[in-house]
């Protein structure tokens, strides 16, 4: 028996074993579809690193100097995060083996989840498994069926994956188009006496691929004039903007302004975890109704340690922010003078904007040759055509890295005729 079906309008046939009714040859679409992948340079290659995180790593048996990494702060393998693991281990064991509701909150998460409300300076916090699950749980918590979203047309997938989660309108506004997002909310707010609904604004604070930073006061100002909630995702300014890395509500001064900011514990924090900051009602509602804080797992001990060491070191000092400033300065305006395309970037995100994918995996390997590794991003991640290498700055960068890391850049710059 053959089964035949469309895929993206392309036909395919699968063939089955009447008899017993078992597929006889591996689903054919799926086989096309890597195939297509390869052919376009968009078939991912998944690298192994046996080495801690930090300024040179060992990367598929190759140490190279480490360019592409979230380790803001490098934090990853600081001694007092991995001396505050083992002490925690020592008392609490691994893995709390239960959702927080039943027998997961362990007072090292209550402690977290305080300081990260101090640090914030927010009402209160609570903690998730990852940013991505951070998003997940929040945003359909709070908007639901018949409710209307406005979000960024290059939010990050786990803001776009909980908007359709959540079944609320999504009615994307143009990236960072303020006057965009103005007319959609008073489009929808004339309407809104026949159709109460609630309304939420979700934004990134920094976005991960353009290193770009959302008007963010602007954006607080609809919010309050059309009396909708305004949520941001702060993965990528935390630990980089506002004081000691407070983040983009810091950096912005907007503190009792914006509802919620979701971030993350896996970048600037060097461990792993999500968090949700806000107002105290807001995160009272997420304990009772956000379904990974109520049907996953808790945080493991280890990471609720690090993460807790991680807050401590940043509130105590902003030496490592602003080392990490340096650095990006140093680095961006260096890159500017031999020819690169560095975008948008506002941040320590560098993209080198190189056009098509084939062009940046090939980048991407010349410096992995040159002992420099910074990985290719293409699409889904970015639109097609928009292809880059992005550079990720890091506090732990010697002025060493950086200029052998310029170098590299220069020399494959001109081999593949990218610079002059």
């Amino acid at each position: 028996m053959n089964l035949t079906y469309a895929v993206r309008g392309q036909k395919y046939t699968d063939k089955y074993d009447t008899i017993e009714n078992t597929l006889m040859t591996e689903i054919t679409w799926i086989r096309k579809e890597l195939e297509n992948l390869q052919k376009q340079g968009l078939l991912i290659n998944i690298r192994t690193i046996d080495s801690p995180m930090g300024e040179k790593i060992k990367v598929d048996g190759k140490w190279v100097y480490n360019f592409c990494s979230n380790n803001y702060l490098g934090l990853a393998n600081n001694p007092r995060l991995k001396k505050a693991s083992i002490k925690a281990i020592g008392r609490y064991g691994i893995g709390p083996t239960a959702v927080r509701t039943i027998a997961g909150t362990t007072k090292l998460h209550l402690e977290l989840e305080n300081k990260l409300a101090k640090f914030k300076k927010a009402e209160s916090v609570i903690t998730f498994q990852s940013g991505f699950n951070a998003n997940i749980a929040t945003i359909p918590a709070l908007v639901g069926e018949n409710d209307k979203i406005f979000s960024d047309e290059l939010n990050h997938a786990s803001v776009i994956d909980a908007c359709r989660l959540s079944k609320a309108e999504v009615i994307r506004y143009k990236h960072l188009d303020i006057k965009d997002l103005k007319q959609k909310i008073n489009k929808l707010h004339s309407t809104l006496k026949a159709n109460p609904c609630k309304v939420l604004i979700v934004t990134d604070g920094v976005f991960s691929m353009d290193g770009d930073i959302a008007p963010l006061p602007e954006i607080c100002r609809l919010a309050q004039k059309y009396n909708a909630i305004l949520m941001v995702d702060d993965a990528h300014g935390e630990g980089v903007l506002g004081k000691n890395g407070r983040g983009i509500v810091d950096y912005f001064n907007l503190h009792g302004k914006v509802d919620i900011e979701v971030g993350t514990l896996s970048k600037a924090f060097g461990v792993v975890g999500g968090l949700a900051a806000g107002k105290k009602d807001i995160i009272d509602w997420l304990r009772q109704r956000a379904r990974p804080f109520l049907f996953s797992s808790a945080m493991t001990i280890p990471d609720v340690a690090a993460c807790l060491e991680a807050v401590k070191i940043l509130q105590k000092s902003n030496e490592l922010v602003k080392k990490l400033w340096e650095n990006t300065i140093y680095f961006k305006n260096e890159m500017k003078n031999l020819g690169f395309d560095t975008g948008n970037s506002q941040t320590p995100i560098v993209p080198i904007m190189l056009g098509e994918a084939m062009l940046a995996k090939e980048f991407s390997k010349e410096l992995f040759n040159n002992k420099v590794f910074a990985m290719a991003i293409g699409y889904p991640t970015v639109p097609l055509g928009k292809a880059r290498i992005r550079v990720m700055m890091s506090a732990s960068h010697s002025r060493k890295s950086l200029d052998f890391a310029l170098d590299a850049f220069s020399r494959v710059g001109r081999k593949l005729k990218v610079i002059s």
